[in-house]
């Protein structure tokens, strides 16, 4: 009996350190920081964005007015809507799963070179993040920042551009850094922002 209750406790201890283990490791990747939320490293202005994510011109059906802002996170585009049934579309990095959203905002500031201050969930996630990132080239939010609404949320350039086309973030839209200071030089406090988890039919 004796020898029978060491080998259960054996057995148990193991089980214990195996189901250990297996815990252990979503809360390990949970700990790995958001794809481009990288506090220093800056961007290779040398990257080539595939041709599906470059800013172009395309047709595109609408009942929102020109000068709209309509974000498609299945499709990983903006569309920027023009008169005549076409939009200005730029490629984007979207919301990881579980970080996706959609609403109807408007752009509520704008802002260069923006400093960048984690929201206290991003902290709680990735508590190794600065609580504060004055703005520049290694800064993750880019060259420009467009805040939407009162969320915590924005469209802005980033220091990883091989981000652009991915489900990366924690709920922000981000732009290579060329082509989110385009859009901000093209909109204004107040446009209008349509977010979309599925393309307009």
């Amino acid at each position: 009996m004796t020898d029978f209750r060491r080998l259960t406790g054996l057995f148990v201890a193991a089980s214990v350190a195996a189901l250990s283990l297996v815990l252990s490791t979503p809360f390990a990747s949970a700990q790995q920081p958001d794809r481009g939320d990288e506090p220093g490293l800056v961007a290779d202005d040398a990257y080539q964005l595939d041709p599906e994510w470059q800013k172009q011109v395309v047709y595109f059906r609408t009942t929102e007015p020109p000068g709209t802002i309509i974000v498609s996170t299945a499709e990983r585009h903006l569309y920027l809507v023009q008169p005549g049934g076409r939009a200005i579309r730029y490629g984007i990095g979207v919301g990881r799963d579980g970080f996706q959203w959609q609403g109807l905002v408007t752009i509520t500031n704008k802002k260069e070179w923006p400093d960048w201050t984690p929201p206290p969930e991003m902290i709680q996630r990735q508590p190794y993040l600065p609580r504060f990132m004055a703005g520049g080239p290694g800064n993750p939010l880019g060259a420009r920042a467009m805040y939407l609404g009162t969320t915590v949320y924005r469209i802005h350039g980033t220091n990883r551009p091989d981000t652009i086309g991915t489900k990366v973030s924690s709920g922000c839209f981000r732009l290579v850094n060329n082509d989110v200071a385009d859009l901000y030089d093209r909109v204004p406090v107040g446009t209008k922002v349509v977010i979309r988890q599925k393309p307009e039919l």
